[in-house]
């Protein structure tokens, strides 16, 4: 935590032998770390033709022209899962630098939806709990695993006042 009391922000850099490429403007991305009872969490693949395809993350994707990060993730979880998400919960940010892009990752946490998992990417998806054994999972999603890890607590539902 900072003197302001928010968590600090780190850049996390990816294959840095790799030259970086493209554009190096911040691309914004909404992040969902679906839990579900149990202390479970969704992981799913990176589809074929993506850069790291395969790998294990947590859903979601780029921030449209002016969406808000709870209407991006929204969207991305419908278009990817076909599920409808409830209250959805802001919580942690990191920047990664991949060769192939620079992202600010905005996750939140999401305990509650609706419909079945679709997956609609033709990725592979899984319940993972902690430690997760599957693999390689994104550098972007290793933090948010060193958090839960951290505090286990996270996995629990939020209490509403």
């Amino acid at each position: 935590m900072n003197a302001q009391g928010t968590a600090k922000v780190t850049t996390k850099i990816v294959d840095p032998e790799i030259p970086r490429a493209g554009d190096r403007r911040e691309v914004q991305v909404a992040v969902g770390v679906l839990i579900r009872p149990g202390q479970q969490f969704l992981m799913t693949s990176r589809p074929e033709g993506k850069a790291y395809a395969g790998y294990w993350e947590f859903p979601g994707g780029k921030f449209e022209p002016n969406e808000s990060l709870e209407q991006a993730l929204r969207r991305e979880l419908i278009e990817e899962l076909g599920i409808v998400v409830g209250t959805v919960w802001p919580w942690r940010e990191e920047v990664v630098d991949y060769p192939h892009a620079l992202v600010r990752l905005h996750f939140c946490r999401v305990f509650d939806w609706q419909g079945a998992l679709q997956m609609r990417e033709s990725q592979s998806h899984v319940w993972a709990s902690l430690p997760v054994t599957i693999e390689p999972v994104l550098p972007g999603s290793w933090p948010v695993l060193e958090w839960l890890k951290a505090s286990p607590e996270l996995l629990a539902h939020p209490t509403v006042d």
